[in-house]
């Protein structure tokens, strides 16, 4: 694959995702258009390139942004953070709102949908009297792909044994063949969108909690402070923003105050 081949894909992500593909990643985009040439049934990537270049269809647009991205999650991911949503952000947030019962969460790079899964089973394990409450999670990823998976709620025995207690897969999940399958309880709770977070995202609305974890370090600097300054707009006062653990945020608002519950750092919108 010559250098004027992964300098066009390279471009291409950017473009369309806001994804940054350095030198160091010239082997994964190699891999995966290879492997996604095969699938289409194109004789090389040099083909797919010219479809891409020079007749890209909306089909192809697709499936190239699923190559290109990264679908990287497990349920209870960064426990700790979790369990900092459990001991005390939630409970301030549920008081803070009692009158109102109305709470919303956007879990916005949600892959599979293992990250607003957990959440929900979270809420229904440990905030059941808040099942009345006008109560939404969102979870959105740019993957057509990976949303179409989340939608299903079904997972293999190796993605339910990454991060999910038994306890809890027996209690809401049910085996279907090889298969396991979200209870309805949990899964009434979420709607699934395919957003890319280069686009507008106003339209969402405000939310108490949002999940933006192991997205930003993919994209440049200018678009992390661009993503950043909307989200900042779709926050309620006093709510939450959660990164990955091992993400230090870079162009953070200052009105974002900096919370750490037993070691879980997440970010509070003080406006």
């Amino acid at each position: 694959m010559n250098r004027e081949l992964i300098d066009f894909f390279s471009d291409f992500a950017l473009k369309h995702t806001g994804i940054v593909l350095g030198p160091e990643k010239d082997y994964l985009i190699k891999s995966r258009l290879e492997e996604l040439s095969k699938s289409l049934g194109f004789r090389n990537i040099e083909e797919l390139y010219r479809k891409a270049k020079y007749q890209l269809t909306n089909e192809l647009l697709d499936h190239l942004i699923d190559a290109l991205t990264t679908n990287e999650t497990y349920f209870f991911r960064d426990k700790i953070q979790f369990d900092a949503l459990k001991k005390y952000i939630l409970p301030e947030i549920i008081e803070r709102k009692k009158e109102e019962k109305r709470l919303r969460i956007w879990s916005c790079a949600c892959s599979t949908g293992q990250e607003p899964y957990s959440i929900g089973i979270l809420i229904c394990e440990h905030f059941p009297h808040i099942l009345n409450w006008d109560l939404e999670i969102i979870g959105s990823d740019i993957s057509k792909r990976a949303v179409e998976y989340a939608k299903q709620g079904s997972f293999s025995q190796i993605e339910v044994n990454r991060g999910l207690p038994a306890k809890l897969l027996i209690k809401y999940f049910r085996q279907k063949g090889s298969r396991w399958v979200i209870d309805e309880r949990v899964r009434r709770l979420i709607r699934f969108l395919r957003i890319n977070l280069k686009d507008d995202f106003s339209y969402l609305g405000k939310f108490d909690i949002i999940f933006c974890r192991y997205v930003l370090i993919y994209f440049s600097s200018e678009l992390k402070r661009n993503v950043l300054l909307r989200i900042e707009k779709n926050m309620f006062p006093n709510g939450y923003l959660f990164f990955g653990m091992a993400e230090i945020p870079s162009g953070l608002s200052p009105r974002f105050i900096r919370r750490d519950f037993g070691g879980a750092i997440c970010y509070q919108f003080v406006p």
